[in-house]
């Protein structure tokens, strides 16, 4: 059961920036803190000394944000020639960024080899074949499939191959006039468990050796995403405690593992998304109604609906709760109900078994601010899913812009 709201606290929402331009919002919008995402940018640097940074452009598809980060050195990982061509607005080098998606046509490897990139991720011959006649002469690294456990979204299907095919993969990269790069892992999206790391680097172990066997020596390590967000609860409202000191641990450790195993010393690259970005990105949404009806088996349920959703900012709400606050009542009474968004759609709320408390006299109209949900509020939301429009954004903080599009 999650706690009250004013009870809910962490350095993450603490930040003065962010909680005054909710406050001073009249209307609904997403709000980022450009400063926050340079502080935990600049915590991750010091975390992994020497891995370069390629910000996951899917988390957070905002000009403002991207901006920063380029400023402040980040590349871009992207999934697509769209995505290329908004990092290279930033005023990135194309050699910052890498084309991360391994499903990609004949025509996107086209449109992204225009655009300067030289970098793409593969995990398939057919794909192999396909970069060496679209992209001649390309850097490609091979990702390595993971089990995604302890990952609240494991992305345990649909990308990368075993690790026994990773000398072939890349030994027909080498054939076909490529460069054999790299290798590439994801542990899974807000990873909960250090372990997943440790499993990740011994399949990573395992390959450079057998790659070293045939005379392929990669330069590079790309180890992916999947750092967590802090700031969210788990679907029954408990908080998510990830022992991110002890992930950074055995990242470093495993760095230094690979640079001793590989016959040269690889660069590393991470990916992180969720992990910049959520924490320091919040909505100033309002209550729709608090309802209160039976149930079939005649007990009593108590609702409350917002005027966003898993539609239009709040897509994750299938698999965790974002924190609420009730800025018109810092105390009580409250009830427990359970949160949803406005749409005539059932998915479109929290998972049952965890309500919500909040204040018994919440009216419609008063505003409710719903933080951590700086990952995707933007990039997931629909065009207008039954007449709800994406939330527009404002951006503090950073020399930003005030306010910007959805």
């Amino acid at each position: 059961m999650s706690l009250p709201a004013q009870s809910v606290r962490s350095p993450a929402h603490g930040r003065s920036a962010l909680r005054d331009a909710l406050a001073a919002a009249a209307e609904d919008t997403v709000v980022y803190d450009l400063d926050g995402i340079g502080r935990q940018y600049s915590a991750l640097c010091s975390e992994l000394p020497g891995a370069l940074v390629r910000f996951a452009m899917k988390a957070c598809p905002v000009d403002e944000v991207l901006g920063h980060l380029a400023r402040l050195g980040s590349g871009f990982d992207a999934a697509s020639p769209q995505e290329i061509a908004q990092a290279l607005r930033t005023g990135v080098a194309p050699e910052l960024i890498h084309y991360g998606n391994t499903v990609k046509s004949d025509r996107d490897i086209v449109r992204a080899h225009r655009l300067g990139v030289r970098d793409f991720a593969t995990d398939s011959p057919q794909d192999v074949a396909a970069i060496a006649a679209h992209a001649p002469g390309a850097r490609v690294f091979c990702r390595i499939a993971t089990s995604g456990a302890g990952a609240l979204w494991g992305l345990s299907r649909k990308f990368g191959c075993a690790p026994e095919d990773v000398p072939s993969v890349l030994g027909a990269a080498r054939d076909a006039g490529l460069v054999p790069s790299g290798l590439s892992v994801h542990v899974g999206s807000q990873q909960m468990t250090a372990g997943a790391w440790a499993e990740a680097f011994d399949t990573l172990a395992a390959s450079l050796e057998a790659l070293n066997r045939r005379g392929i020596v990669p330069d590079r390590i790309n180890l992916g995403g999947g750092l967590p967000a802090l700031g969210v609860l788990d679907r029954r409202g408990r908080p998510l405690d990830p022992p991110l000191d002890g992930m950074f641990t055995v990242i470093r450790a495993g760095m230094e593992r690979l640079r001793g195993l590989n016959a040269a010393p690889p660069a590393f690259l991470i990916e992180p998304g969720r992990h910049l970005v959520a924490d320091h990105g919040a909505i100033r949404a309002h209550v729709a109604r608090l309802t209160s009806r039976h149930r079939l088996d005649g007990t009593r349920e108590d609702w409350l609906y917002l005027s966003c959703g898993k539609f239009n900012g709040l897509y994750e709400m299938d698999q965790l709760q974002y924190r609420l606050e009730f800025p018109t009542h810092p105390a009580g009474p409250f009830t427990d109900a359970v949160v949803a968004g406005p749409t005539c759609d059932s998915d479109d709320a929290y998972a049952p078994e965890g309500p919500v408390r909040v204040p018994r006299a919440i009216s419609s109209g008063e505003p409710v601010w719903v933080h951590s949900c700086g990952a995707y509020a933007a990039a997931y939301a629909t065009a207008g899913f039954n007449g709800f429009t994406p939330l527009p954004y404002t951006c503090v903080g950073g020399a930003a812009p005030v306010g910007g599009g959805a």
